[in-house]
């Protein structure tokens, strides 16, 4: 079996924290206990662009009990959790290429061993794979039955493939089922961003102003828990109706113009590039830190901070904590980026909580299985979660919440499908 990984011996290290992990992934371990007895994905080999961490580690668990050969790398550089990559080779023998903290070349390099397999599946989160399958592979692309995708940044890239007649094969759209984005990104990102934040800095959010850039699910996520530690929220938005929304919710709605001039803390999750940028930087307060929580390190433009500090005035001043001396309208001004401007919440710390990961790993377990069966009847499009697994995935969690709901009498039955039925 090919892989490569950083250090072999972390394995022990790695298969305890996966079965940490796996006590908080109740969904997913009976999902993975039915597919031991069905094998709905026998002999498909998956290629798998995830973060490799330990909720991962028991997405592919499962997918391995169903039959799939797994070929596993990393969907960021910074996110790999080394003793995870250790033991799924030694005690999953599942091929993996990840290293925390990989070059760009090695990256790319640990994508196209994945794809040097030949995968007919592929599992994607931010459509890297997909997108170097479609570009750089197009002879491999005919092989492939079909895809997931894991995030929005994803979605965005696919959707725009299919706009342009580029996708040559059907996806599923993992992100967009309610279990996935309305749960991972609004409850995960809102908790792991402000983590990561936390473990970097050890900063106080009591009383500062924090700007968070964007206002979906996992702005939400994020300006909620927030608030929840005592910070004083700022939103900014380009979408006129999640403004409205954030000004119900509370919040300062304002323009990023005046944000930097006011915030302490910066967190972009948009999915778009250069949301902090030059006239950003040069106006910001003395210590200002700066965070991303969206998939790519694009929100922040570094290049054009790095200019602001050309020479030696730039300095890793804490573990994942690089200091910037911009020399803006202030005078010196330290700006702090943590992480590189890659995903805080895996740079810097673990990730979501195994708890939300097991619905969204859950739906990802269930679209293979989906893809699987109905590969032969989908084109080349963006699909969504069926609404059945959808339904299926937060009846079981809740079950394993020993949380009941109640249930339809047959005259509430009778009332809600008819229209000659009166009060």
């Amino acid at each position: 079996m090919n892989f490569d990984i950083a250090d072999a011996q972390l394995a022990d290290l790695g298969r305890q924290r996966i079965a940490w992990a796996d006590s908080h992934m109740p969904v997913l371990a009976s999902i993975r206990e039915r597919f031991a007895k069905e094998k709905p994905l026998e002999g498909i080999t998956i290629a798998a662009c995830l973060h490799i961490t330990t909720e991962t580690a028991n997405l592919f668990r499962a997918l391995k009990a169903g039959g799939a050969i797994v070929q596993a790398c990393a969907s960021n550089p910074l996110s790999t959790q080394d003793d995870v990559a250790a033991s799924l080779v030694r005690d999953e023998d599942i091929a993996t290429f990840a290293i925390k903290g990989e070059d760009n070349d090695t990256y790319f390099r640990h994508i196209d061993a994945v794809l040097d397999e030949r995968p007919q599946m592929t599992m994607d989160d931010g459509c890297d794979l997909v997108s170097r399958l479609h570009q750089q592979r197009p002879d491999q692309v005919a092989e492939v039955l079909a895809g997931t995708e894991e995030t929005t940044t994803g979605v965005i890239r696919l959707r725009a493939m299919e706009k342009d007649g580029a996708l040559k094969f059907p996806i599923v759209a993992v992100n967009d089922a309610d279990t996935k984005h309305m749960f991972d990104n609004r409850y995960g990102t809102g908790q792991s961003t402000l983590d990561g934040v936390i473990r970097a800095t050890n900063v106080l959010l009591a009383g500062k102003k924090m700007v968070v850039a964007g206002y979906g699910y996992c702005g939400k996520g994020v300006a909620s828990r927030a608030r929840g530690m005592g910070a004083q929220v700022y939103v900014t938005e380009i979408n006129p109706l999640r403004a409205l929304e954030a000004v119900m919710d509370g919040f300062r709605v304002v323009t990023m113009d005046e944000a930097a001039r006011e915030g302490d803390i910066f967190i972009t999750v948009t999915g778009n590039r250069d949301v902090l940028r030059k006239e950003h930087f040069e106006v910001m307060k003395d210590g200002a830190i700066l965070a991303n929580s969206g998939h790519f390190d694009i929100e922040i433009d570094l290049e054009a901070l790095a200019a602001l500090a050309a020479g030696e005035r730039r300095r890793e001043v804490r573990p994942f904590v690089e200091e910037f001396l911009t020399g803006g309208a202030r005078g010196d001004s330290k700006v702090l980026v943590i992480a590189e401007g890659r995903l805080v919440n895996l740079g810097a710390a673990e990730g979501h909580p195994a708890d939300v990961m097991d619905m969204s790993f859950a739906n990802q377990a269930l679209a293979a299985e989906w893809v699987a069966k109905n590969a032969a009847s989908l084109t080349p499009q963006v699909y969504d979660v069926p609404r059945e697994i959808d339904q299926e995935i937060a009846r079981l969690k809740l079950e394993t919440m020993g949380v009941q709901i109640d249930r339809l009498t047959p005259a509430q039955e009778e009332y809600l499908a008819s229209w000659t039925v009166g009060p």
